[in-house]
């Protein structure tokens, strides 16, 4: 059941604006008395800084290439992903020093440190735009290109923020004689960051126009394509995508000069120029059809009915009959399958667009998004604890499945199983950074506010009634902390003896042993009516091929075959998605596929996070996203 909200109503005279209480929580929930995790409560060896900057330590030291700029394990979207995590990180750094500036603490020998580290990690960032695979993601999924777009949008926006910095110490060093050094021409310079802006800017701005090719109005009254060369299914993570990296690019770019022409190929399923092309054609900032496409896309998907009975999207839609010629152009076959990305990155554009109209009800869906995800791990917000008695588990007893998680963990389906594919590994991370991104906290803005939408026509927002909404929108994220300590805890204890997270994080809550794990039939999510293509991939059947390219010999796994992952060049088939653990010979003759057989495999150290593609990069980055979320949120509670 879906929480249910009183009315806001969003008032426009002074001194209404002045009395009215907003909250985003529901009834049940304390107003005034939010869970407050303070900055040194949540302590493993050292600080939750420290284990922060550890999390990215490991991942860029053990993973990231700075040779070829790239975590060379990674996939095309991944790594973009990857990215996106850095840039997050980059802007938590310069937030700490900001905090501690305003708050009086001598930060200038800390600025020299934190200098270094963000100097060591853009500057790896600009090794990845030279070895991002642009190329190949021109060809691939709307989703893959829009991922890139938000990766050099977040990358384009901790550069803004950080070269304006007001918490940059100034030196009084002189010789007495009136002579100071560094000198004003010194002093004055720009960070060297933003030289790199127009770049980062062009980047997203092609991605941007290549993706925006996805958004069809001839079938389901609108909403944006997935994959251009499968049969048409409008899922829930592209349209998100496009929301987000939209209303992003009205906040956040930076304009483009650079017009430079798209490459062409015959075999290339792009146009060989953005619509309007001319060689003097400039892109300026906030140009209104970012934001018109944002609004479009998020009242298409609200109305789309993409949500289940626990309020969570759902996987996407296909359209039945469209295989067989019918003109049937509806969206009714909606695939029920759960993952938790899908209801993550919806939280930056429903925070962004906030920031273009505060209309509280951006915000009202997004914490009513958290809460539902928080229920659905088993998670009781009124009594900050897991709805099961997690105390008296037997040995390698799991708690039940309660829709994306169990034991007030966040968790995907695939998990238990040690099934997970290097898309799954990549999931939970992204739920956190957008989480992160939802929950910052609410200023003043600094651009001229929309007031007039398709959403919303009153008046800009007093300061009275702005402060209040800011208010209202801490409290609530303040009241989700003891959940997120509670899982940055379970992630934290899935780390190996080198500093590597794990991608089961309930593993780690429970201290189970691969040899004595139980998968009844209640603590598994039930499969029945969902299609888990993100692990299994993608069908080899009339609802998600066209016939021209379907693979022969491809099935649902068995001894047809393990299922594959349809991918965009006829010659290049993904092999099954459960990394490096392949068939053994004679697992044909006992029907086995390649996840089964994996997770079945009892290593010696009987680490139920080593079953599968095992600590990868993409689970190093979920353990940094999660750890970095409650460091932002905790620092909101002092």
């Amino acid at each position: 059941m879906l929480i249910q909200w009183a009315k806001v109503a969003f008032l426009v005279t002074a001194a209404s604006a002045a009395e009215q209480s907003f909250s985003f929580l529901p009834r049940h929930l304390g107003k005034d008395d939010p869970v407050i995790v303070k900055g040194r409560d949540y302590v493993f060896n050292v600080t939750l800084f420290d284990e922060m900057m550890n999390a990215i330590d490991v991942m860029q030291e053990v993973y990231f290439q700075p040779w070829v700029g790239t975590w060379p394990s990674a996939i095309d979207w991944t790594a973009a992903v990857l990215g996106t995590h850095i840039a997050g990180t980059l802007e938590t750094l310069h937030r700490s020093l900001e905090i501690a500036a305003s708050r009086g603490i001598e930060i200038s020998e800390g600025w020299s440190a934190t200098e270094n580290t963000i100097s060591l990690y853009f500057s790896q960032l600009i090794g990845f735009y030279f070895g991002q695979n642009i190329f190949a993601l021109r060809q691939e999924a709307f989703d893959d290109m829009l991922w890139v777009v938000l990766g050099w949008l977040d990358t384009t926006k901790f550069v803004e923020g950080y070269s304006s910095a007001s918490s940059r110490p100034l030196s009084d060093f002189g010789d007495g004689n009136g002579v100071e050094f560094p000198t004003e021409t010194l002093r004055n310079r720009t960070w060297h960051g933003t030289l790199w802006t127009p770049a980062f800017a062009h980047r997203a701005r092609i991605f941007w126009e290549l993706a925006a090719a996805g958004w069809d109005t001839t079938l389901c009254g609108g909403g944006m394509n997935w994959n251009p060369r499968l049969l048409p299914y409008k899922n829930a993570i592209t349209n998100e995508l496009f929301i987000a990296a939209s209303v992003m690019m009205y906040l956040h770019f930076p304009g483009d000069e650079n017009n430079s022409p798209f490459i062409s190929s015959e075999h290339s399923q792009q146009p060989r120029s953005p619509p309007n092309h001319s060689t003097d054609k400039k892109w300026y900032p906030h140009d209104p059809k970012y934001l018109a496409a944002a609004l479009d896309a998020y009242s298409w998907l609200l109305s789309s009915n993409m949500t289940n009975d626990l309020g969570l999207y759902a996987d996407g839609f296909h359209i039945s009959g469209y295989s067989s010629g019918s003109n049937n152009t509806k969206c009714d076959e909606r695939d029920e399958m759960l993952y938790t990305y899908n209801q993550g990155v919806l939280l930056t554009g429903q925070r962004s667009l906030f920031s273009v109209d505060p209309d509280p009800s951006y915000l009202k869906a997004g914490h009513t998004l958290i809460q539902n995800v928080i229920r659905a791990t088993g998670w009781d917000l009124a009594r900050d604890s897991p709805v099961d008695d997690l105390d008296n588990l037997k040995p390698g007893e799991l708690p039940p499945w309660r829709g994306l998680g169990r034991a007030g963990i966040l968790e995907e389906v695939c998990d238990a199983k040690g099934e997970c594919s290097q898309d799954a590994q990549t999931f939970k991370g992204i739920w956190m950074h957008h989480f992160t991104a939802f929950c910052s906290p609410i200023s003043q803005p600094q651009l001229p506010l929309r007031h007039t939408t398709k959403t919303s026509t009153a008046p800009p927002p007093g300061p009275d009634l702005w402060k209040s909404i800011a208010k209202a929108h801490s409290a609530a994220c303040l009241q989700y902390s003891g959940w997120l300590k509670h899982n940055a805890h379970a992630a934290a204890r899935t780390r190996d003896s080198q500093g590597k997270f794990g991608m089961w994080w309930t593993a780690g809550l429970l201290n189970i042993k691969t040899s004595e794990l139980r998968l009844g039939r209640n603590s598994l999510a039930p499969m029945e009516g969902v299609t888990d293509y993100r692990n299994q991939g993608v069908p080899q059947t009339s609802e998600w091929v066209p016939a021209g390219r379907l693979l022969h010999g491809g099935g649902g796994g068995g001894a047809g075959g393990p299922t594959v992952v349809y991918k965009d060049r006829d010659s290049n088939v993904q092999r099954p998605l459960t990394g490096s653990c392949q068939l053994s010979k004679g697992s044909e003759k006992t029907g086995l596929n390649v996840a089964e057989e994996c997770s079945r495999k009892v290593v010696d150290d009987n680490d139920p996070n080593t079953r599968g593609r095992g600590r990868t990069v993409e689970t190093q980055s979920g353990g940094l996203a999660v750890l970095r979320a409650l460091w932002e949120l905790s620092v909101q509670g002092e």
